[in-house]
């Protein structure tokens, strides 16, 4: 059965990613774009790095505009992220029979509420399966089991999050100082290869 992970190039997505290969799912992992800016080149080299086929889906460009005027009205990203979200896994489903994620029990973005998990597998005749069991400490426990992961401040270059194109639209609409006021400096993990192997 072909199953879609939409990836970052982080470890949530790369763990569901093994997860869905050790179940026999043919696993392709996915990176949305808007070109905007080609924000799927560190999740493209994470999935090399780790053997899997990777490809760009690419958005129109409507998605990321919607989603950044919903995050400047709130002046807060999670509404924004969160419609991008949907909108993905509602493009993903058109070519495949699994749409996943790396999301988990203890996400509050990008994550559907059950309703919205009902709503898009009924409506698209597809299985989405999240990391929704899992909790931050058990994911860390596996992932540093199997993958070298690098972890740096989050920059324009080691980044596949949606964050990335919203960051270049709301400078581009803001001025150039309005992502920063809206986005936290944070860390980014990035898997760069297996530690081990199963």
């Amino acid at each position: 059965m072909k199953a879609c992970v939409l990836y970052s190039g982080g470890k949530d997505s790369s763990l569901m990613a093994v997860i869905l290969e050790k179940l026999g799912y043919d696993v392709e992992l996915v990176t949305l774009n808007f070109e905007i800016f080609d924000s799927f080149k560190p999740a493209e080299e994470s999935a090399s790095s780790i053997g899997f086929k990777h490809s760009v889906l690419k958005a129109d460009r409507s998605i990321i505009q919607n989603a950044t005027n919903i995050i400047i009205d709130d002046q807060f990203p999670n509404n924004g992220i969160n419609y991008i979200h949907k909108e993905a896994l509602n493009l993903a489903s058109k070519n495949y029979d699994v749409v996943a994620d790396g999301t988990r029990r203890d996400d509050r973005t990008p994550k559907l509420n059950q309703r919205e998990i009902n709503s898009l597998e009924s409506r698209r005749n597809v299985e989405y399966l999240t990391l929704r069991g899992f909790g931050h400490k058990t994911i860390n426990n596996l992932v540093d089991t199997l993958f070298e992961v690098k972890k740096e401040q989050t920059k324009m270059e080691n980044n596949s999050d949606y964050e990335i194109e919203i960051r270049c639209l709301l400078n581009e609409i803001e001025g150039e100082e309005a992502a920063s006021n809206i986005f936290p400096s944070h860390i980014q993990s990035r898997v760069i290869g297996w530690k081990n192997k199963f």
